[in-house]
C-alpha cells in the first residue's frame, strides 16, 4: 500500500521539506477543541503521541484551545498539555496555526512572534476530537474541503453519530433494535413542561435524560421520580438545547470496537467488553466514573457471554457502523437483556482512545496492540480516496 499522499505541493520558500524529500508519512495529530470533552481529547492525544510508531510516521501536533484557537503543540506526550485544576487543557502558547483550508494545499503554516513559518506538508490528519466542533462532522467537512485525508468517519456519519436522536432514527431505518425514547426539541420544555412530563410517565421510570449532542456522559441524569425531571432537564440543557429521554433498559452494558476494512472487505468487530459498577458511589457509568474515579467501575474484556450472544453483539456492532456510513473506527454500545436480546444504545465515532480506554483495550484483547491499532487507522485513512467514495 502506498502511504504517501499523491497530492502536489507548491514550491516552498519557507524552509520546510518538500513532500518528495520525505520518507515517512507525516501525520497531524489534532486535539483539544471547544466541547466539554476537551480534557478527554488531551488525554487521548498524550496516549497516541506516546505510542505512535515514530519509525513509520513523522508527527505534527496541533492543539485547539477551549476558546477555539489552533496552536502548534509539542509532540512530547509529557508536554503536550498544561494541567488545570483537575484535568488537562490546551494552553494558548502564542502561536497560531492557520486553518488547513486557508492555504489551499496540505502545507501547515504557523504564525509565531508575528512571523509566518511553515512546518511542512502533512499526508493525513488524526483528529482526536470528542464532542461538538470536532466529532460531529464540522472538522471532517473542513478537511474534506481542504482535500486532506483524515482518520475516522466522514461528515454525515460523524453528524449522525453525534446526534442521539437522528442516530436512533437511522438505526431504526436499518432494522436495528433500539430502546424506547422521546426527544425534547429546543423550546419545548420551556413552553410546555407538563407535556414533556406526560411523555416521561408514558415511557416508564426510571429514564435517562441526556443532551442529544454530547458524549463522555456529560450532562446525563438518571430520573427515578418524575419530580426530579426539572433538575435533570436543567443539567442536560447546560450542554445542548435538544434533549433526549430514554427509557431505562434492564440488561448488561456491553461494548464492541469496530475497525473499518481494507478496500471492499467488511468492517471488523473486536471481542466485546463489559462495564460493571463496583460500589454505590455512582448510579451509572457517568463522567466521574469514567475519568475521575478509577475504583468505581470494572472493565472486563472479553465479556463473559456465550458464543451465540458474542456473535450477535459483534454482528450488530458492524451493522450499526455500516448504518451510519462508518469509516475507520467506532465503538458501539449495546444492552444484552436477560433473554439474550441485543438492543443498540449508541455509536461513538471517535471513542475514548487512551491506552486504558475500552476501544483500544478491546482490540488489544483481540490481538491488535495499541501501536498497531494507530498504524492501522492511519493506513485506512491513507487508502481512502479524496472526494465522494
Amino acid at each position: 500500500m502506498e502511504n504517501m499522499s499523491t497530492s502536489q505541493t507548491r514550491p516552498n520558500n519557507l524552509g520546510a521539506p518538500h513532500a518528495a524529500d520525505r520518507v515517512r508519512t507525516r501525520v497531524l495529530v489534532l486535539f483539544g477543541g471547544r466541547s466539554g470533552e476537551h480534557p478527554i481529547s488531551c488525554i487521548t492525544a498524550a496516549g497516541v503521541l506516546r505510542a505512535i510508531d515514530r519509525d513509520r510516521f513523522d508527527v505534527v501536533a496541533v492543539g485547539i484551545t477551549q476558546g477555539g484557537k489552533w496552536v502548534l503543540a509539542s509532540t512530547d506526550p509529557d508536554e503536550v498539555v498544561t494541567s488545570g485544576d483537575d484535568l488537562p487543557h490546551v494552553a494558548d502558547n502564542g502561536t497560531e496555526v492557520l486553518l488547513p483550508f486557508a492555504s489551499g494545499d496540505n502545507e501547515v503554516r504557523v504564525i509565531r512572534d508575528g512571523v509566518l513559518e511553515s512546518v511542512g506538508p502533512v499526508d493525513v490528519v488524526l483528529p482526536l476530537l470528542h464532542g461538538p466542533f470536532g466529532e460531529d462532522g464540522t472538522v471532517q467537512g473542513m478537511l474534506e474541503l481542504a482535500d486532506l485525508r483524515y482518520v475516522g468517519v466522514g461528515v454525515l456519519g460523524s453528524a449522525v453519530g453525534m446526534d442521539k436522536h437522528y442516530m436512533k432514527l437511522v438505526f431504526e431505518g436499518h432494522g436495528l433494535p433500539v430502546g424506547p425514547y422521546t426527544t425534547v426539541f429546543p423550546g419545548q420544555w420551556q413552553r410546555d413542561p407538563d407535556e414533556v412530563r406526560a411523555r416521561v410517565v408514558a415511557l416508564g421510570l426510571p429514564v435517562f435524560v441526556k443532551p442529544t449532542r454530547a458524549g463522555s456522559s456529560l450532562g446525563i441524569s438518571k430520573v427515578s421520580d418524575v419530580g426530579d425531571l426539572d433538575r435533570a432537564m436543567a443539567e442536560a440543557l447546560k450542554h445542548d438545547p435538544k434533549v433526549i429521554i430514554e427509557a431505562g433498559i434492564v440488561g448488561r452494558e456491553i461494548e464492541c470496537a469496530v475497525l473499518g476494512g481494507h478496500g471492499d472487505t467488511p468492517a471488523r468487530a473486536s471481542l466485546p467488553g463489559e462495564i460493571t459498577m463496583t460500589g454505590s458511589a455512582h448510579e451509572f457509568y457517568d463522567f466521574e466514573a469514567k475519568y475521575l474515579d478509577d475504583a468505581s467501575a470494572q472493565l472486563s474484556c472479553p465479556a463473559e457471554l456465550d458464543e451465540t450472544t458474542t456473535a450477535t453483539v459483534r454482528e450488530v456492532a458492524v451493522r450499526a457502523f455500516d448504518a451510519v456510513g462508518g469509516e475507520g473506527l467506532s465503538r458501539v454500545d449495546v444492552f444484552v437483556q436477560e433473554d439474550g436480546a441485543v438492543v443498540v444504545n449508541e455509536i461513538n465515532t471517535m471513542p475514548g482512545f487512551t491506552p486504558i480506554s475500552m476501544y483500544p483495550r478491546m482490540w488489544e484483547r483481540s490481538g491488535v496492540s495499541y501501536t498497531e491499532l494507530i498504524s492501522e487507522l492511519i493506513d485506512l485513512a491513507l487508502e481512502r480516496p479524496l472526494g465522494l467514495r
